[in-house]
């Protein structure tokens, strides 16, 4: 059954002493598009993140963030990265002979200087394995939360299907009935403006009338779409891109129909069918 694009997965993982934290979070998107936020010691992950998600989602906007901190009852153990200070030290001492009336860099300027400080218990091989499998654990979580509302909106879409076939059985047996209708008010007006006509003009005219006035066709075309609509709505692929164009057949023909009907009953099921379509439009969008 088709997924949604929408979805929310979290994983945790203690690695003392650290407490890792994978959060996902999936949106609607044209195309699959992958945003991976990792400290920054960390970075060397994304290549192998963006993988990941893209071997199991196909659509979506999907941001992944992981963050890192100190598990209950652990310290960090930081110490001085001494060849970056002797770094920024050289650095300072340059700019200072082009601005002698610069400031020197305080001792929290020189701490928040990147690479200064050392966490020296935050990367091992330990650590990276869970990394990887809290990783693992967040995206099976979002994939079973997509497939979940996947499933709510593929109900509420096969709904509203449903909705339109009974608007459809509705219609289908009074085209002849309207058809007749509007072939006497044709008689009545000329009738009325004592228009004399010979007996195959007028049957040209209400010919004209009754084709101008026909929806038998645009009725076959919605219950097609509708059926090739169910049927899609069955398979075990994404389908999102092929829904939005079968939507908008849908509608096309809707318009169609809605500017035939010259019935006050007709006119009523037109603009039902237009608000369970625009619905269904609305619905379709978060599928992947």
């Amino acid at each position: 059954m088709p997924k949604s694009m929408t979805g929310f997965a979290r994983s945790e993982a203690i690695v003392e002493p650290l407490k890792i934290v994978w959060e996902l979070r999936s949106v609607n998107h044209r195309f699959l598009e992958v945003s991976v936020r990792l400290p920054e010691d960390l970075r060397r992950f994304e290549p192998d993140c963006r993988a990941r998600v893209n071997s199991l989602l196909s659509r979506g906007r999907i941001d992944c963030t992981l963050k890192t901190a100190l598990a209950d009852g652990f310290t960090q153990k930081t110490t001085l990265n001494n060849k970056i200070l002797g770094q920024a030290n050289i650095l300072q001492t340059e700019v200072q002979e082009i601005f002698p009336d610069a400031h020197p860099l305080t001792v929290g300027e020189l701490l928040r200087w990147p690479g200064v400080l050392i966490e020296t218990n935050r990367m091992d091989a330990t650590l990276e394995k869970a990394v990887i499998e809290s990783l693992n654990d967040a995206l099976n979580s979002l994939v079973i939360a997509r497939k979940s509302e996947g499933e709510r909106l593929v109900a509420a879409l096969l709904e509203r299907c449903n909705g339109i076939s009974k608007i459809i059985a509705h219609i289908r047996p009074r085209i002849a009935e309207v058809e007749k209708h509007q072939y006497e008010k044709l008689l009545k007006k000329i009738d009325k403006l004592s228009i004399d006509l010979k007996p195959e003009r007028l049957e040209q005219e209400a010919v004209l009338l009754i084709q101008r006035l026909d929806i038998s066709e645009e009725i076959d075309r919605l219950e097609g779409h509708i059926q090739e609509l169910e049927e899609m709505l069955c398979v075990e692929e994404p389908i999102g891109r092929r829904l939005d164009f079968q939507i908008q057949e849908l509608n096309r023909e809707a318009n169609t129909l809605a500017s035939k009907v010259q019935d006050g009953d007709l006119t009523r099921d037109s603009v039902d069918l237009k608000v369970l379509i625009e619905q269904m439009r609305e619905q379709a969008q978060n599928l992947e």
